[in-house]
Order: C-alpha cells, then structure tokens, then sequence
C-alpha cells in the first residue's frame, strides 16, 4: 500500500509502518557502504542512523506531503537529510563532553560501540552526508526550491538553530531560567529540526512559508517542537528505563540542568505539555481528513513513553 493510500485509510499505524519502512530504505541507500572506505566511519555512520528511533521527523515530512498534495518521491531526499541532521546531533550529545550518555535506545552509544574519535567524525560525516543528499540533482524537485532546502537545513542545524539551542543548554547548566528563556532554548534545539520538517515539505511542495498554508503548518511545527522537549522532560524525570532505552532517571535534574520539570512541577509541566496538543492541533483546522496523519503525530510525541 502506498502513503497516498494510507491518506485515505485513516489509519495512522499504517502509515507510520508504511513510512518508518520507506525512509528506512532510503536511508540504507543514501549512507555510504560500510564496505567503502573508511569502513569502520562508514559503519560506524550507518550504527548510528539505522540503529532504530522514532522517526518522528520523516513522518513529519511525509505528514505534511499528504497535506499538500505531494508524491512521496519527493520527499524521500529531504526527510533523509534531516534525520541524518538528527541522528548526527544524538551522537554528539551522548559524548563525554556533552551529555555523557552510555546507551542510545538500550544500545552502547556511538563512542561506547567504536571510540569517541570516531563518534565526533561519526557527526560530522552525517552531517555532510545530509547535504549531499539534498544537493544531487534530478530527484523532482525543482533546482531553485533545492536551493532554499538547503538553506533551510542549514539555518536549522547550525548557530541559529540545532547547535545554538545546545551551546544556550550547555551555558545554562546551574542557572535557573524563566519559561519565556527555557521555551527559546528548545525551540533552538529541538524545534527548529522538526520546524525544518515542515519548511522541507513546503519547499517540495513550492509553497511558501508566508501564505496562509505555510503559516498555519509552521505555527503547527512550533507547538509541537516544544510538546516534544516538554514530554522528553517528563520522560527524563518519570519514563520507564526499559522503554526510554536510559541509564537512569532523572538525569537532567542530576546534571543540574533546566527544564520544564524543574521550572514547573511535574503536573504543570503535563499540563503544559497539553496545552501546547491543543494548540498544534488548532493550528491544523483549515485541513480535514488529509491533516489526520498530523494530528496523530502532534498527540504521540505528547503521549509517548519513550
């Protein structure tokens, strides 16, 4: 069954199968070969990105391709590149520099599985990679709106985006923040990659990001970044080790770290964390059936257990 079908069935388990499968795929052929050298960076790569995960950024991107009409083709290259962005970004947050994290979805992170050396060339490979898959031509889409992509991308990832929110993160160890300044961070750190899900489909789609359907669609985006960091707090605090796949909990409080949990309380951060469902959803109601997919994401990133 194809993702176009899947629109019309409703069902979202299906489409998440269907869609988890397919950028699995694509993702085993965009990734050098483990076999090419240099094999063991190589493989070490492909550990890192095909070792499992939510997803939750491809679904995203093809989410939105339903709501804008798009052939999935279209979106395979772009929802590659960002979760390359993605599984980069986890490497390097689990390195003894950073977050120091022993396991990754229960498995030995990158440096534990080959060496730190290798875990820090591990980011910056899939990182290149990431781009390159976006910038090869003849995949669909047309040349200019690549372009934008690729700025795109980069805007998300880089001092502005992805990185920026983690050196805020980073200088904040030890200090207390206010909501206003807490909420910034993330939408740096986490919001931003899941924003550039929605921006990668519109590009796809030739939509700009200034008309009614782009706007409606990024205010959806920035609703349900910050739900994920929120829910991701309350996991650290409260999650179930065997599902979180984490050595321990409460990790962010015993590194001293803000977050929505030690701003708020547990209960208000639930709450918040609702709040932020109802927003997104709101955000979605110019779309019926098509947005259906969408809806469903914005509630299993709030209602998730891992």
């Amino acid at each position: 069954m194809t993702l176009e079908a899947l629109e019309t069935t409703q069902n979202f388990a299906l489409f998440r199968q269907h869609a988890v499968q397919r950028i699995e795929a694509v993702l085993q052929s965009l990734l050098p070969d483990e076999h090419i050298l240099p094999a063991r960076l190589h493989g070490a790569m492909r550990y890192s990105t095909l070792g499992g995960g939510k997803r939750i950024r491809p679904l995203l991107v093809y989410a939105t391709g339903l709501c804008l009409d798009l052939a999935p083709e279209k979106l395979d290259r772009p929802a590659a590149a960002l979760e390359m962005i993605h599984a980069y970004s986890l490497v390097h947050d689990d390195l003894p520099a950073m977050d120091n994290d022993d396991l990754r979805r229960g498995l030995p992170t990158c440096h534990k599985a080959y060496d730190e050396a290798t875990a820090i060339l591990v980011g910056d490979g899939l990182q290149a990679q990431a781009f390159v898959a976006l910038s090869e031509p003849d995949w669909g889409v047309d040349p200019q709106w690549q372009v934008r992509m690729l700025a795109a991308l980069a805007l998300a990832a880089g001092s502005r985006g992805m990185v920026g929110g983690q050196a805020i993160d980073l200088a904040a160890v030890g200090h207390e923040l206010a909501l206003p300044a807490l909420e910034q961070m993330h939408l740096h750190k986490t919001g931003m990659l899941i924003r550039c899900a929605i921006q990668l489909a519109l590009c796809a789609a030739g939509v700009e990001e200034n008309s009614e359907q782009g706007g409606m669609l990024l205010q959806y985006a920035d609703r349900v970044g910050l739900a994920f960091q929120v829910q991701d707090d309350i996991l650290d605090e409260i999650g179930d080790l065997q599902q979180t796949g984490k050595a321990q909990q409460g990790a962010d409080r015993s590194r001293n770290k803000p977050s929505f949990i030690t701003l708020l309380g547990l209960k208000e951060a639930q709450n918040y964390a609702q709040r932020l469902l109802e927003e997104a959803l709101a955000a979605l109601q110019s779309w019926q059936h098509e947005a259906d997919h969408l809806r469903a994401l914005a509630r299993l990133i709030v209602e998730r257990n891992k």
